[in-house]
């Protein structure tokens, strides 16, 4: 299909902060989202409000709410950035960020093996990190994985592992990845998900985990949160 994203039709597809930004733009945050999100943002949040006056694009792509990070959910992404890369006159080097928590935390993981431009850090809250098993973790995935990847030839099997960051430890780029993970999270299992991809990471990449003590699904402490908008912000460092 013909691409149909413009600089004048985009908020249809993305969130963008890039009206409120003065001055150089630096780069551009993505967030990618969770399970079942289906909302548009009218309004500016305190994150994109925050990023905007670092001179930071963020956008948050309107992907399928149960996309997974599948082919359409890349390209998707792909084209968001490049609308807004080819509007500034950012240049294919721009930094780019991939970020998110749950779905979206494997998403952001994913998202920096397969993107066009691949991001020059990742910040994932929570993330989904090993999708085979997380298809048996509640009752109320299979259906929401099996309409991600549908249309794909081979096993579904096959699929999940290629959207799954502990099953794409190889192929990750060499760049700073946070995670972030709540002790006390029911819908994605610490144990079974980032604390074994951490530790497969640890040996290949530069990680920074940060294991957030009492606290449920993608909720942060305060110093948790502090540590997340750092890790963001020192990768547009000069």
């Amino acid at each position: 299909m013909e691409k149909i994203i413009t600089y004048e039709n985009l908020r249809s597809f993305s969130y963008s902060n890039d009206k409120l930004i003065k001055g150089k733009i630096k780069g551009i945050v993505v967030e990618f989202t969770g399970l079942s999100n289906m909302q548009m943002y009218k309004t500016d949040s305190g994150d994109a409000r925050e990023l905007a006056e670092e001179g930071i694009l963020y956008i948050i792509p309107y992907n399928h709410p149960w996309c997974w990070m599948n082919d359409q959910a890349v390209r998707y992404t792909d084209e968001i950035i490049d609308v807004l890369v080819e509007h500034y006159g950012l240049g294919d080097d721009v930094k780019i960020v991939s970020s998110g928590g749950s779905m979206g935390g494997l998403g952001a993981l994913t998202y920096c093996v397969y993107a066009a431009r691949t991001p020059v850090a990742c910040v994932a809250n929570c993330p989904v990190c090993d999708l085979p098993y997380h298809f048996t973790e509640r009752e109320d995935l299979p259906r929401t994985l099996y309409g991600a990847f549908y249309n794909l030839d081979g096993t579904l099997d096959d699929a999940l592992k290629s959207r799954s960051p502990i099953h794409l430890v190889d192929r990750m780029p060499n760049i700073p990845y946070t995670v972030l993970h709540a002790t006390l999270d029911e819908a994605v299992n610490k144990a079974m998900h980032s604390d074994r991809f951490v530790t497969e990471m640890k040996k290949r990449h530069n990680v920074t985990y940060i294991e957030v003590a009492h606290r449920g699904h993608c909720s942060l402490s305060i110093e948790a949160r502090a540590a997340q908008r750092e890790a963001i912000l020192s990768a547009f460092a000069d």
